[in-house]
């Protein structure tokens, strides 16, 4: 009886975007070819259905497909022609969902080039092989594209447009020199308390890039996108994303994009940090392990007290039990800070993440880019208005690279040695004792700072403060841990001579603190004294000291004379790595208090320090307000509670 019904065409003709180019599957041909079945066939043909450009995955909306079908409920045809049976589907669950659709509509289908009947069971059977088959081949398809592209992300080829402060070299993402600080600017606004919408506003206000078009969905996009630490997210709308980590060099550093992610999750819009949180992703609840979150409470007379919680676990912790159990060596973490990351480090770190040869290279592709900018304007390619904007935009890039390349070519031409870390304490100490208040000017101690420097401190030194919990639902510190980084480098200097630290001491009846600083070469340490004295009358002395007991056998009046440093004569850590001698000989550097400069310019003391060669004053020292000023000697009297003393060592 079927051969009896009139067939009333709709021509379905369909390219994806890898068929394109594919012989045969173009629209014109598809068209064309049915029209010429048709016509052998008899079928009558009511209208062309074209979807381009789109595959037949199943979930792709085909808006003339959809078409079609609504046309054949309205019986305006009954008939289906395709030149295959994969222009309709390749999913075995959408096909039978179309014999479904057929059946009910009493409609059929023609397929060109392959020999499909609806209308019987032998037919529907082929249809179905025939559709798996196709549903096969996408899949494989899909699978080896797959597995290509995740290759190419793991060596940087990341299949999308360089996002803000990247560029591609060799198909490879690699930051832009000129645009990545833009990038760390906004996770370090962000990460500050700055919202959006402040943020997008400040950038419109300085015509960053020269553009005055910054929206809070951009700000949102940067800050979500975890290439910038390194990492890429491929499919991150999909129900399965994959995750590929450092697969490039990130611009910022994991911690802080994280800690960027937990401020997110509040309300950009209306937060604004008004109250500072010391110790804020540092912190982890001793029972469940979860990160604490802050609170604060004000009181009447305006001041604000800080506290730490856990909220499933009902264990809190207040912020000056933190700040107290870490005051012991806070303010050798501040002097670290300052001679080292603020003085030396600054200069070296310009070299790596400048290097002289990338910037040279970028500037001459600046200068060839304004050239060819002119050159269109001669020709008439640009209106006056355009170039001024274009020139305006390469002349802001040129202008940023050549200050790059001149603090580098600085950078250079400064020779700054460790020893010079160690001349840089020393004398900073001895300031401290010989103009304290002209050193108080120059630097502050960790009660002189805000909150927002404490915290930004805490940040860049501290990875995480291990707590333990109480009986009482208190928690207390047990352990800090500081970055690797930072940790590292400093024991490094250490080990080396290079730098000192604080340790405790007991001087008869007394108990102090003294700057302790490795074994050194004995030509190096008179080199070092010599340019100490190019400022300071620095004496030197030799003493004894009792491994085991740490008291300390010297000759000096605490009254008249401060101890600078103390070093030992010969390398204990080879000649006795066991700790079995009972005593070690130590030099001791020492100055008379009452004392001043040998410079006649009192403030060069602050300013420079002595040069190895000749005592001639070359090295200008830029100015922190991050040093610490050491304690003296920091001596107290002992008391009778040896728990009280084991407490403030243990602190230490």
């Amino acid at each position: 009886m079927f051969e009896d019904v009139k067939k009333v065409a709709g021509l379905y003709i369909r390219v994806s975007t890898e068929d394109q180019a594919r012989e045969g599957f173009s629209l014109p041909e598809q068209e064309k070819r049915l029209r010429a079945m048709c016509e052998y066939k008899g079928y009558e043909i009511y209208d062309v259905y074209k979807d381009a450009g789109i595959s037949a995955k199943t979930g792709n909306k085909r808006p003339e497909f959809e078409r079609l079908l609504q046309d054949i409920k309205d019986k305006k045809c009954n008939t289906i022609v395709v030149l295959k049976l994969d222009r309709l589907t390749r999913s075995v669950y959408d096909w039978e969902n179309m014999l479904k659709f057929l059946e009910e509509n009493e409609a059929y289908l023609d397929c060109a080039n392959d020999d499909i009947n609806t209308t019987n069971a032998n037919g529907k059977m082929i249809s179905r092989i025939l559709t798996s088959v196709s549903q096969q081949e996408i899949e494989r398809t899909s699978e080896r594209t797959k597995i290509g592209l995740a290759g190419a992300i793991k060596v940087g080829h990341i299949p999308h447009q360089a996002p803000l402060g990247y560029k591609r070299v060799d198909k490879t993402l690699v930051p832009d020199i000129t645009k990545k600080d833009i990038v760390i600017r906004i996770f370090d606004m962000y990460h500050n308390g700055l919202s959006y919408k402040k943020i997008s506003n400040i950038l419109n206000e300085e015509k960053v890039l020269d553009k005055t078009n910054w929206r809070d969905s951009t700000i949102v996009g940067i800050l979500q996108n975890e290439i910038y630490k390194g990492d890429f997210v491929h499919g991150k709308r999909t129900k399965h994303p994959t995750y590929y980590t450092d697969v490039v060099e990130p611009i910022i550093s994991k911690e802080l994009w994280e800690e960027c992610q937990v401020q997110k999750q509040k309300n950009s819009r209306s937060y604004q940090r008004t109250l500072n949180y010391l110790f804020l992703q540092k912190l982890k609840c001793p029972k469940c392990g979860r990160i604490l979150g802050g609170k604060a409470t004000t009181k009447k007379n305006g001041n604000s007290y800080f506290y730490y919680y856990c909220n499933d676990c009902k264990l809190t912790i207040k912020e000056s039990v933190i700040e107290k159990f870490i005051s012991d060596f806070i303010d050798d973490i501040v002097d670290y800070d300052s001679v080292v990351n603020q003085f030396f480090l600054p200069m070296i770190k310009q070299k790596i993440d400048n290097p002289k040869e990338e910037i040279e290279e970028e500037i001459r592709k600046q200068k060839n880019k304004f050239k060819r900018i002119r050159e269109a304007y001669v020709d008439e390619v640009f209106t006056l208005e355009e170039y001024d904007l274009e020139r305006k935009k390469v002349e802001n890039t040129l202008e940023e690279l050549e200050t790059k390349l001149y603090e580098t070519e600085i950078c250079d031409e400064l020779k700054f040695t460790p020893e010079d870390i160690l001349i840089k304490r020393d004398i900073d100490f001895i300031n401290s004792i010989k103009y304290p208040e002209k050193y108080k000017e120059y630097n502050k101690r960790w009660k002189d700072f805000d909150r927002v420097e404490k915290a930004n401190l805490i940040m860049g030194y501290i990875e995480d403060i291990t707590l333990s919990e109480k009986s009482n639902g208190k928690c207390e510190v047990e352990y800090v841990k500081f970055r690797e980084s930072i940790a590292n480098t400093c024991n490094e200097l250490y080990d080396k001579g290079f730098i000192d630290r604080t340790d405790y001491t007991i001087f008869g009846n007394m108990i102090g603190t003294l700057r302790y600083s490795e074994y050194r070469d004995e030509k190096e340490v008179w080199q070092h004294i010599l340019r100490l004295r190019e400022f300071y009358d620095v004496g030197f002395y030799q003493a004894t000291y009792n491994v085991r007991n740490k008291i300390f056998n010297l000759r000096i009046n605490e009254n008249s004379q401060a101890i600078v440093r103390v070093f030992p004569m010969q390398d204990y850590r080879k000649i006795d790595p066991n700790l079995k001698m009972e005593e070690y000989d130590l030099g001791i550097l020492y100055i008379n208090k009452d004392d001043g400069t040998n410079l006649e310019d009192k403030e060069a003391v602050f300013k420079f320090i002595p040069d190895k060669a000749d005592g001639i004053i070359t090295r200008e020292v830029r100015t922190t307000t991050n040093v610490k000023p050491a304690n003296m000697l920091g001596l107290k009297e002992v008391v009778d509670d040896d728990e009280e003393i084991t407490d403030e060592v243990i602190s230490s």
